[in-house]
């Protein structure tokens, strides 16, 4: 396994293999995001009723 990875950056499949590494990267940071910006309210109205 690791000589395979070892000898990737030779082989053609190395633009594809990459490709999918950083689409699974660029998804996981966007999930990370997108939990974080659940918590903050951010895009919720105020409840209205709060002040009485």
């Amino acid at each position: 396994m690791i000589h395979y990875i070892l000898n990737l950056p030779q082989q053609n499949k190395w633009p594809i293999i990459k490709f999918i590494l950083q689409t699974i990267l660029y998804f996981f940071i966007f999930l990370v995001l997108l939990y974080f910006f659940s918590y903050t309210g951010v895009g919720q109205g105020n409840f209205i009723y709060n002040e009485f």
